[in-house]
This record gives C-alpha cells, structure tokens and sequence, in this order.
C-alpha cells in the first residue's frame, strides 16, 4: 500500500476538479468538442456537467471506501484523462486548455498527462490490494491513526493542482514574453 497517499490525493483531485466543471461547463466543453468535433459544444456542455458531477461523486466514494471497485473506476478515469491529455497534445489545433478545473486554466502538458498517468497507476495499485474497510478504518491501522498518510496525501493533491493550474500558467506567460 505503498502508493495509498498518491490514490488518496486522486480521489481528492477527482472531487475538487468534479465539482469545478459541474459548476463551470464551458471550457472543458469547448476541449471536448474540439476533440470530438461530431459533438456540439451545447450539447457538450451538458454531457460535461452529468459527467463532472459523476467524477465528484466517485472521488467522495473513493475516498471514504477505498475499495477495489471504486479504486480501480478511479484508475480508468486518470487513464481516460490520460489519454484525452495525449490526444489534445498531439493534434496540437486551437486547444488551450482541457479545463480540469472549471476554468481556462490547464492546458494539455506533458506535466499534465505525467500526474494523470501517476494517478492512475497509484488507484491500480490500490485496487489489485485494496484495503479492506472504509476510510476510518484502513487509517485506524497506521501509524498516528493515519494522520501522516492524510498529510501526506494533503500535499501531494495541493502539489498536483500547483502543477496542473498556476504552473502551466507561468509557463503560458514565459512563451508569451517577447
């Protein structure tokens, strides 16, 4: 269970990201329907918010029970993010941002698919050995009832969100520099 605090801190990601585009649709929309251009950017909008609100969802769960099913649906989410990532990347065209956080904020970086790959191999490893037990209970089990693990994985959530938003912003501005 040594990738437990990296799985925590991508159920966490899953929610906060879940919830920023439940509540602000449209850039994530535009990211989708410049991939997927057969797919209105209304109707994009509204698979964005079911979807988004799904994401938060299955983070909570995640979180609370870090059981092998919940785990391993958050593993295929990063990886399908991973993907999406890859694919923006490569068909370079007019996509400045995936929108992960509700906000023109994340552009498609080789940063941006490394912590969704990682989070995505931390929710496998987690779900090929679960823990048996809902949150409560697995952290009952370490050392400090767990709160070196939560603090951990606080920071390494916070550490992922430096990357994918105010990160690629400076890196946004350095290129624009004249």
């Amino acid at each position: 269970m040594a990738l437990f605090g990296l799985y925590l801190a991508a159920a966490a990601l899953l929610v906060g990201a879940g919830a920023a585009k439940a509540r602000r649709p449209g850039d994530t929309a535009r990211a989708i329907a410049a991939a997927l251009p057969r797919l209105p950017a209304p109707r994009a909008a509204r698979v964005v918010r079911v979807a988004a609100a799904g994401e938060a969802a299955l983070g909570a769960a995640a979180l609370a029970w870090p059981a092998r099913p919940l785990a391993a649906s958050v593993a295929l989410s990063y990886l399908g993010f991973t993907a999406f990532v890859l694919v923006a990347r490569a068909r370079g065209g007019p996509l400045a941002t995936c929108g992960c956080f509700g906000r023109p904020d994340t552009p498609p970086t080789v940063a941006h698919a490394l912590v969704d790959a990682a989070a995505a191999a931390a929710a496998a490893a987690v779900a090929a050995a679960a823990p048996p037990g809902w949150l409560p209970a697995v952290l009952a089990r370490q050392a400090h009832h767990g709160w070196p693990l939560v603090l951990a994985a606080a920071v390494l959530a916070w550490f992922a969100y430096l990357v994918l938003v105010p990160a690629t912003r400076l890196a946004a501005l350095r290129a624009n520099r004249p």
